[in-house]
């Protein structure tokens, strides 16, 4: 594995965002994203040792395009100048929860928990998770070692939504409508920590992440077109 031909790539993508650039390297492309399978698979070896299931997955069913969605935005260079993917049963979908990460040079970062403010199915049903366990959402967001790592981010509304007392414990997580943590992380670490520091990093992640998929076990996915 070599992760210093992944930055490298992405780092002439950014600066040459066209589909006539990406057809004359498409040999560096192939090359980049194949360290990148090859950095993933390393992860989901070593994650299946405290979360089984994620041993059982395929790295290329895992990996994001990069091809971006320029329909509706401003911005009409055709690439995300980043490798990402999400490490989950349920592949690249948001959920169930799961261990995601983004490669781009300089900003590159790992994520976990749920952020799928799109679906109010699975707000309400965190929501009311949340209101049922309280104690236990506290106790591992107030571990000390996920303080020192993670702050429990998303979008959120200005005030408790109605239905629900203003004044709860964890009214201002109520107010979410995703419950997501990132970890930034430095080329550098990349570089010379790679897999067993990332891991490291996702295994902290576990609790929350096995808090909100119990919450979301009655979540179905919409079908498209509904």
């Amino acid at each position: 594995m070599n992760l210093d031909r992944t930055l490298e790539f992405l780092t002439a993508l950014e600066a040459n965002n066209s589909f006539e650039w990406m057809k004359e390297h498409k040999k560096d492309y192939q090359i980049a994203k194949n360290e990148f399978l090859k950095f993933v698979q390393e992860l989901l070896l070593l994650i299946a040792e405290f979360d089984p299931p994620i041993g059982n997955l395929e790295p290329k069913r895992l990996v994001y395009r990069l091809n971006r969605d320029i329909r509706f935005s401003h911005d009409k260079t055709p690439y995300h100048p980043a490798f990402r993917a999400h490490l989950s049963i349920a592949e690249r979908k948001p959920i169930p929860a799961g261990y995601y990460i983004c490669i781009k040079p300089g900003q590159s970062f790992l994520g976990g928990g749920v952020f799928a403010p799109q679906f109010s199915q699975a707000t309400e049903l965190i929501r009311e998770h949340l209101v049922s366990y309280p104690e236990e959402f506290q106790q591992i967001i107030t571990r000390k070692a996920f303080i020192e790592t993670f702050k429990v981010e998303g979008l959120k509304l200005k005030n408790v939504p109605r239905g629900y007392d203003k004044d709860h414990p964890l009214a201002e997580y109520l107010k979410h409508k995703s419950w997501n943590i990132e970890y930034k992380i430095s080329d550098q670490e990349l570089l010379t920590e790679a897999s067993e520091y990332v891991v490291e990093k996702f295994k902290l992640m576990l609790p929350l992440n096995g808090f909100l998929n119990q919450g979301l076990v009655d979540f179905r996915m919409p079908e498209r077109g509904k």
